[in-house]
C-alpha cells in the first residue's frame, strides 16, 4: 500500500504545490513551470489550444537548462540503440545497468503534464527511479533525457499479476490497461506486458504515463 507520505506528496503534485526541500532536476524544473502554469485536471483534452502554452513551456525549460548547466548537446549513438517506443528511443547507457530514454512528452498537452507524471512514476514505483539528466532538442523538438535502471525479464509477465498489484495500492481497472485512482486523482494508462517486466518474480513498471484529474472523495 502506498504510504501517508507517498500519498501526501501524490496530493501535492496533483494540487501543483511547489514542492520544498527536493534539489532533484525533474523536481525543480516542474516547479518552475508550476510557477506560471496551472496543474491539468482533464485527461488528453484541448491539446490544440494546450499547443502554445507547451512551446511557451519548451522555451522556459530550454533557457532553465542552458543557464544551469543541463542542456545535452551529444545524443545517444545508433550501435547503443536498443528500441522505440510510442514517446521514446531507448538506449543502453555506457555503463551497461542503465538505459537513456529520449522522450518527445507527445502523449502529453504539456510538459508540466509531463514532469509531474515522472515524478509520480518516482513515488510509486521507486525501483524503476528516473533520473532527468537534462534536456536537448532534435530540429525544433525538445527532448528530455531521462536515466533507468536496465531491467531483463526473465519471465512473461501475468497482466492479472499486473492488475493485482495496483489494485492492492488502490487503482481500479477502467478498461483494458488503464487504470484510475480516484481517491488521489490519477489515470495510469497501457499498463500491459511491454510497459511492466517481471525479474526474481518481481515486477518492474518501467514505462508509465500519468494524468492527473480532480480526485474524488
Amino acid at each position: 500500500m502506498l504510504t501517508d507520505d507517498t500519498r501526501s506528496k501524490i496530493k501535492n503534485i496533483t494540487a501543483g504545490v511547489i514542492l520544498e526541500g527536493q534539489q532533484d532536476t525533474c523536481t525543480t524544473a516542474r516547479n518552475l513551470l508550476c510557477r506560471s502554469y496551472p496543474t491539468s485536471t482533464t485527461v488528453r483534452e484541448n491539446f490544440e489550444s494546450q499547443s502554445i502554452i507547451k512551446k511557451e513551456q519548451a522555451q522556459a525549460l530550454e533557457k532553465f537548462c542552458i543557464n544551469q548547466g543541463l542542456w545535452i548537446e551529444e545524443l545517444p549513438s545508433d550501435p547503443s540503440f536498443l528500441k522505440r517506443g510510442g514517446e521514446a528511443r531507448v538506449f543502453l547507457h555506457e555503463d551497461g545497468h542503465h538505459v537513456l530514454k529520449l522522450n518527445d512528452a507527445i502523449y502529453y498537452a504539456t510538459w508540466l503534464e509531463f514532469l509531474n507524471s515522472i515524478l509520480l512514476h518516482n513515488l510509486i514505483f521507486p525501483n524503476t527511479e528516473y533520473e532527468l539528466l537534462g534536456f536537448s532538442k532534435e530540429g525544433e523538438i525538445l527532448l528530455a533525457i531521462l536515466k533507468q535502471s536496465y531491467i531483463v525479464s526473465d519471465a512473461m509477465v501475468e497482466l492479472n499479476d499486473i492488475k493485482t498489484f495496483l489494485e492492492f495500492n488502490a487503482f481500479s481497472n477502467t478498461k483494458n490497461h488503464d487504470y484510475e485512482h480516484k481517491q488521489l486523482g490519477l489515470i495510469l494508462e497501457d499498463m500491459h506486458d511491454e510497459n511492466v517486466l517481471v525479474n526474481s518474480e518481481t515486477l518492474f513498471f518501467i514505462d508509465t504515463v500519468f494524468y492527473t484529474v480532480k480526485p474524488t472523495h
